[in-house]
């Protein structure tokens, strides 16, 4: 019995030590984590106490970025928030006659250092003689800026920043900031010296009578292009900020007493609502603020030409400009406005009629021509003479593609060289496309990859394209342009049919800003077709859009 006992306690005492060996470990790394918890527990609470003296000690950190007057500090303060851009100059000087401490921050290569030297140090340490009488400068005087706005300082702009975020975006503008021992505000002299190219003749809008203007990179330099064009008083302007993290400044302009305070409305709401850390270009802007950004159709027209801008304007539109770009936006746009151009209006009315009418013609044939040609070949050659049908077919014999293949490698080889002739330079583009497209196509007829009745087919196309007078509305009409050849390979005749349709039910869909895309063909307007189709006589053009809403529906004169 004691040996069965012995036995059982040795079973229990193997059985503890491994119950032990086993939650040993779990307990020491309980305790090590209960420890470093309440460790941590401990620092919070610390780190606690530290944030509230820290807040007792500091009650108005709201205030931190405020000028307090005292000259040092505030130099630090502006320091610390600028001080690590190298091309930030910080110029510290006496005032003349007195012992009042001064200071200018500007931007090297922003600003102008001529007027900086001649009209706010020359004046501020060499002609500077406080008007004040004996007895009232203390002994550290402080100078109201009212004084030098009105005696010293023979600058035009001067405004007063109170803090960093009124400072800072000034002076990174070319600006410079001015600032005195003793005041709390800081002077902002606009001293800005942008460099931009001269007025020159738009490069992306050829024109044979008009203005040879054309908008600049220089906000200010467009804006006054504008007033040049003749006194209006009700020729307004607004400025915006776009851009989070790189503010650049926008403006949008039109005819006070002619544009509908809607659509005015409607462009402010939406400019407002542009949330992006930068916005290099309008065309940002355009494709931000565009009613259908899925259309391929552009319902912003862009342009460098001030003469259409002044023209839109005056049918109640509005035109955005954006600084550091020379391409202005109008807005609402239709079709019909796309294949327009201002050339219309300076030739009597015949010619300009004849011009637009083949406009719209050669837009016609740039979009179906190549599908047509693909449904006569593929499913209704009885549609086609008997004596061409057979002069196609003696071209074709050899060729071993069907024609869609056949379409696609030569109008893939069109784009090809147009988009290479527009990237190399200026001297080498034009020839190269040329040269490259009576290579390619000679080679290729020679080869029997193509039929010369394609070759045909596609330079007409090309050539087409190039009259319409809208850089991007020729490039939608370009990609439908394949998208009608799939659609006349697939159904025939029928396929590009319906493709129209489709095409003609999207555009009368479509809106721009509120305006109907494809007024005023639909909805019907019988007086807006005085500029449609036909552009009548400037007799007879006595009302503006009806399709606009403007406040003033008659033309002066």
């Amino acid at each position: 019995m004691w040996q069965a006992m012995v036995s059982y306690l040795a079973d229990w005492q193997v059985f503890v030590q491994a119950i032990v060996v086993f939650c040993v470990p779990y307990v020491i790394a309980f305790t090590f984590r209960w420890i470093r918890s309440a460790g941590e527990r401990e620092t919070t609470n610390i780190k606690a106490v530290d944030h509230e003296d820290q807040q007792e000690i500091k009650p108005s950190e709201v205030s931190a970025d405020h000028f307090s007057g005292d000259f040092t500090v505030d130099m630090q303060l502006v320091r610390n928030e600028i001080g690590h851009n190298s091309d930030v100059r910080f110029r510290e000087f006496y005032i003349g006659g007195t012992d009042i401490r001064a200071a200018i921050i500007f931007v090297d290569g922003l600003s102008d250092k001529d007027l900086i030297d001649k009209h706010i140090m020359k004046s501020l340490m060499a002609d500077f003689s406080p008007k004040y009488g004996r007895g009232q400068l203390e002994v550290k005087p402080a100078i109201p800026n009212e004084f030098l706005k009105n005696h010293v300082l023979p600058i035009s702009g001067i405004k007063e920043a109170c803090d960093l975020k009124d400072l800072v975006p000034q002076v990174l503008r070319g600006s410079t900031a001015l600032l005195i021992d003793g005041s709390s505000e800081v002077l902002i002299l606009s001293t800005t010296k942008a460099k931009t190219r001269n007025v020159d003749e738009p490069t992306s809008e050829a024109l044979v009578r008009g203005p040879r203007i054309g908008f600049t990179e220089a906000l200010s330099d467009n804006t006054a292009l504008l007033r040049r064009h003749g006194e209006n008083e009700d020729l307004t302007f607004i400025k915006f900020q776009v851009g989070k993290r790189a503010k650049k400044e926008l403006v949008i302009a039109y005819i006070k007493e002619i544009a509908n305070p809607e659509l005015v409305e409607e462009v402010k709401n939406r400019i407002k609502k542009i949330d992006m850390d930068d916005v290099p270009e309008s065309g940002y802007v355009e494709q931000l603020i565009e009613d259908n950004y899925l259309s391929p159709f552009p319902q912003v027209q862009s342009t460098e030409r001030s003469d259409r801008v002044m023209s839109a304007l005056m049918e109640g539109r509005v035109a955005i400009l954006l600084d550091g770009t020379p391409f202005a936006l109008i807005v609402p746009v239709t079709f019909s406005m796309l294949m327009q151009s201002p050339e219309d209006y300076y030739e009597r009315w015949i010619p300009g009629t004849l011009v637009r009418l083949l406009r719209f013609f050669t837009a016609l044939i740039s979009l179906f021509v190549p599908a047509l040609y693909i449904s006569f070949i593929s499913f209704h050659p009885g549609l086609i003479p008997t004596k061409l049908a057979i002069s196609v077919a003696g071209t074709r014999e050899g060729v071993p593609f069907p024609a869609l293949i056949e379409a696609l490698i030569m109008e893939v080889a069109i784009e090809i060289l147009r988009e290479a002739g527009l990237r190399l330079p200026k001297p080498i583009g034009p020839a190269m496309g040329i040269v490259g497209g009576l290579i390619i196509g000679e080679a290729a007829v020679q080869a029997g990859i193509v039929s010369p009745i394609m070759v045909i087919v596609v330079a007409i196309t090309a050539i087409s394209s190039f009259t319409i007078p809208s850089y991007n509305l020729g490039i939608p009409l370009r990609i439908l342009r394949f998208a009608s050849m799939f659609c006349a390979a697939v159904f025939g005749l029928y396929g590009v049919i319906l493709f129209f349709l489709l095409l003609g039910s999207h555009l009368v869909k479509m809106k721009s800003f509120g305006v109907p895309y494809a007024s005023p063909a639909v909805p019907y307007r019988l007086s807006d077709w005085k500029d449609f189709l036909v552009r009548m006589p400037l007799l007879m053009m006595k009302r503006r859009p009806k399709m606009m809403h403007t406040k003033d529906s008659i033309r002066k004169g």
